[in-house]
């Protein structure tokens, strides 16, 4: 067992809206947030999860919890962050999404046991993947001692935590050094086991819950109460209003580079959206399915009905649909070689599409300007070479702007959110999700098993 002490330490603050360096300042949490309302939505409102199609559930969260005070919660975090070769952590947004749940249960007088997983160990026991530098970061953080269990069940982590306090946070090893945590089967021995190290469960890692796992899952049938934490709340809180109740216009914003990736997606928002923007790679199945020329740009051949498909129920349901109109092309995916601007429907045999043309980023943003609800998910561009960055740069300005002006913006996830960390500033969004797959599937209606197992209010 180690236990790290900090001297000089900084406290996150309550609200976390977007991106965070390892190496900037965290900010002081100079006020008393007695109710760790998260902001955006109706604070009455309580965590929905769609089990059946038009079936809403209430879902319990810490705040219906009674009293916790000496109780062990068992938390189920998302802190799977980058480290680099010498093991410090270079981007601890995910560390500053959970300390709202975490400074709660802390304030109420509970021992708070946080469980997560880091890489992909694949159910070996490779101290590669050992939690113990991100235990010892957590505490140079909070400003406090974060207890580091070894061993994350049985006896060893049972003597670990007997001398466990009230209002003291421990994280246990990686949850994937066991094979029973991703098992895909219905044997609840390790569940049971671990449940053995709590008196309620907390489930927090939204980027987790669509996997359907013994700590994600599996660990609320057998520990409870069984509630979400504060960052689960606020993703499915945002995530849901901007689907279920959007303020109108409602845009939303698909790119990435296949169709059958987004199938789901797009077929669930076009009953909902009042516009549907498709950039990236997609884009030119699109163009293809209607006779355009795409030169050597990406295409599923198999999805061209798909397309077809997903532009007729648009029409039908009266959304308008916004393809590019022109295109940046390249003979040299590196950008070092020859790049120019082309009609999207004519695009040379020996070029390949690789961002928003300058009409096209014009189109984009009059239809996002005029937007009251903006939903993104996935980049207009292969944005990660700046080359080919200007179109997604584009389209996330426009949001920022709509945002300022009142509109409520959501970044769905995965690239969009690298994209809004790399080109704008992620604080300046309505929220911008933790959760890559999570969000993913959220979006397309799809349940999540980490959800759907907590307990209904």
């Amino acid at each position: 067992m180690q236990v790290y002490s900090i001297n000089s330490f900084s406290i996150l603050p309550l609200y976390f809206t977007g991106k965070s360096n390892a190496s900037d300042k965290v900010s002081t949490k100079e006020q008393s947030q007695k109710d760790y309302d998260i902001p955006f939505v109706d604070t009455n409102s309580v965590l929905k999860m769609r089990e059946k199609k038009g079936e809403t559930i209430m879902k319990k969260s810490i705040k219906d919890l009674g009293d916790i005070e000496g109780k062990r919660a068992l938390v189920r975090v998302d802190i799977n962050v980058p480290l680099d070769a010498d093991k410090n952590v270079t981007d601890d947004t995910r560390i500053q999404a959970i300390m709202p749940t975490v400074n709660y249960l802390k304030d109420k007088g509970a021992k708070v046991i946080l469980m997560a997983h880091l890489g992909r160990p694949k159910g070996e026991w490779n101290t590669e993947f050992s939690l113990e530098p991100v235990a010892k970061y957590m505490s140079k953080v909070m400003g406090e001692d974060v207890l580091f269990v070894s061993t994350p069940v049985g006896k060893g982590a049972e003597k670990e935590l007997e001398n466990l306090k009230d209002g003291q946070v421990a994280l246990l090893e990686n949850i994937r050094f066991y094979k029973a945590e991703e098992a895909k089967d219905d044997d609840m021995t390790f569940a049971n086991e671990l449940a053995k190290l709590g008196d309620f469960y907390v489930n927090d890692a939204f980027g987790a819950a669509h996997r359907n796992h013994t700590s994600t899952a599996k660990l609320a049938k057998v520990l409870k109460p069984a509630v979400s934490g504060l960052l689960m709340e606020k993703e499915i809180r945002c995530l849901s209003q901007a689907l279920e109740n959007p303020v109108r216009p409602f845009t939303a914003v698909v790119g990435g580079a296949k169709v059958s990736s987004k199938i789901g997606v797009l077929e669930n928002l076009s009953d909902k959206v009042d516009n549907l923007i498709i950039g990236g790679g997609m884009a030119y199945t699109f163009v293809k399915a209607n006779g355009g020329n795409i030169g050597k740009s990406i295409c599923e051949n198999d999805q061209l009905d798909v397309a077809k498909n997903i532009e007729k129920k648009a029409q039908e349901k009266g959304v308008k649909l916004v393809l590019p109109i022109d295109v940046l092309v390249t003979d040299d995916f590196s950008g070092n070689g020859t790049n120019k601007v082309v009609d999207v429907n004519n695009i040379p045999d020996e070029f390949e599409g690789v961002d928003a043309g300058p009409k096209t980023q014009k189109e984009f943003e009059d239809v996002i300007k005029s937007s009251k609800t903006i939903l993104m998910n996935g980049p207009v561009g292969a944005f990660e070479n700046p080359a080919f960055a200007e179109g997604t740069k584009a389209v996330l300005d426009a949001i920022v702007e709509a945002t300022e002006n009142g509109a409520i913006s959501v970044i769905g996830g995965g690239d969009s959110v690298s994209a809004a960390k790399k080109l704008s500033d992620a604080d300046k969004f309505t929220h911008v999700s933790t959760g890559g797959g999570a969000s993913l599937e959220f979006i397309e209606g799809k349940v999540l098993p980490g959800v759907a197992a907590l307990d209904n209010k």
